[in-house]
């Protein structure tokens, strides 16, 4: 059974309980002043601002009890797992692995790599440390979704242009059904975050679905009312 969401191109078919919310490396690296966003000499408010959204649509699928997954870019410590022209690239100060304000960049377990702690996951949610910018290469995240019967995907996080987008075409090449909720992604560049969406929802939905938290809300709350 699946129900309308308003949507661009057109609704989308919301799947309870095969339905996952993804948030995209929500983590304190990109979020917060020191971290590797700020590194790179970015606007690092403009992803915070998207917090208390992010928040809310995590407290909607919490309230279902429907899946909800977060993930962190994020290298083991010997950077085994980094490919060498990925540290490499930019000129930043600051490189993949070098030791910034809270911690070393993009390293699990360090400060800067956890969650931020308004969207810190609670037990039994799914954290997956993905060494890449789309969720899926080289994790174990499309065996964890399928043993849950998840054919939906609700997408969330930052960055709306770079590792959300990868993450939904990754999703969308697997078969998911995506649905971006515009407000609870950013980018640090405005235009980026216009284009992205716009491709996304391009040619009738090539890669997914975008609409704002309300909509997903309204929808929700006005099916379950009469389940």
């Amino acid at each position: 059974m699946t129900f309308p969401v308003p949507a661009r191109p057109y609704p989308f078919p919301f799947a309870p309980g095969r339905t996952a919310l993804v948030v995209i490396d929500m983590q304190r690296d990109f979020i917060e002043k020191g971290g590797f966003g700020d590194s790179l000499g970015n606007d690092v408010t403009r992803l915070e601002a998207i917090i208390p959204t992010t928040a809310k649509l995590i407290e909607l699928f919490r309230r279902k009890k429907w899946p909800v997954v977060h993930t962190r870019e994020a290298h083991l410590p010997d950077l085994s797992d980094c490919p060498p022209s990925k540290i490499r690239r930019g000129d930043a100060p600051l490189k993949i692995g070098g030791k910034g304000a809270m911690g070393r960049l993009l390293v699990r377990g360090e400060p800067g790599n956890q969650i931020v702690e308004a969207l810190k996951p609670i037990m039994g949610e799914i954290v997956i440390d993905k060494p890449g910018k789309g969720m899926f290469w080289n994790t174990d995240i499309q065996s964890i979704l399928d043993n849950k019967g998840v054919t939906h995907l609700v997408f969330a996080g930052v960055t709306t242009e770079v590792c959300v987008q990868t993450s939904m075409r990754e999703a969308n090449d697997r078969g998911y059904e995506c649905l971006l909720i515009e407000d609870a992604t950013e980018s640090y560049f405005p235009d980026f975050k216009r284009m992205a969406i716009e491709m996304i929802v391009a040619q009738g939905g090539i890669v997914g679905w975008a609409t704002p938290f309300a909509e997903l809300e309204a929808a929700v709350t006005r099916e379950m009312a009469h389940a």
